[in-house]
């Protein structure tokens, strides 16, 4: 009796440039087809996603979204348009955070892109529980929910069952600075735990993160804790109490995080985050005084 052998993938990535935050999008190329995770934030870097697919000469077969910022749900749309009814497939947490941000993200950063920014959003269709595995041409692709911490609902996908590699979206950075301004970063660290956990448990090789390059799943983790817990201390020590930042005192937050992490790639994050952190600092430190 001969026992049935995993077909093996490929993980096409597609990256932007500065101007739209150094995204990345990928293409789980199978024998027969692809699987699409995320897709780009603008009309062009959509476009761009669409032909590398157009390349492989395969069906789409699936879109699956890791979390609800447009720069990964937003091209959606270009990239299925004219191939038919495709799934595109989430969690309802993930699902509801799209929905209630959309026209808020819309007023953001259309003057930003003008007609780069996509007329219409193409929302998930199809939603799966927490621990679901969906099966494409052989190979597994299993959801599993971390809640707050990044994105308002963060969510991984774990590919492959001989070799597992794992998408994570946001919640782990890769060598470029970190977007915060969720403000639960907090939850964050709990959910970079249960990550780690995860990467055991699954035995995953490899990170491919939604901002930088992949890499080793430990080394990565490590490494976004770390810049977590000094950028709440930073915060915690400008603001002093206070819920708040001024100019002066984010100027000296980004003058920090940059000495830590030496480089410009998403430093426009540093002081974008500011507020919202002070503001979860105030918030856990009123609750510690009610305790």
């Amino acid at each position: 009796m001969s026992l049935a052998v995993e077909p093996d993938f490929n993980v096409v990535i597609c990256s932007s440039d500065a101007r739209t935050l150094f995204t990345n999008a990928f293409l789980v190329e199978l024998p027969n087809g692809v699987v699409a995770i995320d897709a780009m934030m603008t009309v062009s870097d959509a476009r761009e996603l669409r032909a590398k697919l157009d390349a492989l000469r395969k069906p789409l077969l699936a879109v699956l979204i890791t979390h609800g910022h447009p720069d990964h749900y937003n091209g959606v749309g270009e990239l299925i348009q004219g191939l038919g009814d495709v799934p595109v497939i989430t969690t309802r947490g993930v699902d509801e955070v799209i929905r209630r941000i959309d026209d808020a993200k819309e007023v953001q950063w259309k003057p930003v892109f003008g007609e780069d920014w996509p007329a219409q959003r193409t929302f998930p269709n199809r939603f799966v529980d927490d621990g679901a595995v969906l099966h494409f041409d052989g190979v597994p692709f299993e959801a599993k929910e971390f809640g707050p911490g990044e994105s308002h609902w963060d969510l991984v996908w774990v590919v492959g069952a001989r070799r597992r590699v794992a998408f994570v979206g946001d919640m782990v950075f890769n060598g470029v600075h970190s977007f915060m301004n969720d403000g639960h970063t907090a939850p964050w660290l709990e959910s970079l735990a249960a990550l780690e956990h995860l990467v055991a448990d699954k035995n995953i090789e490899v990170f491919y993160t939604g901002h930088g390059q992949p890499g080793k799943p430990l080394d990565m983790i490590s490494a976004q804790h770390a810049y977590i817990e000094h950028y709440r201390a930073a915060v915690a020590e400008l603001a002093d109490g206070e819920a708040a930042l001024d100019d002066a005192r984010k100027t000296k937050l980004e003058e920090a995080m940059k000495r830590f992490m030496p480089t410009c790639d998403l430093d426009v994050f540093i002081k974008a985050g500011a507020n919202p952190v002070a503001k979860e600092l105030a918030a856990e430190a009123a609750d510690s005084k009610l305790a």
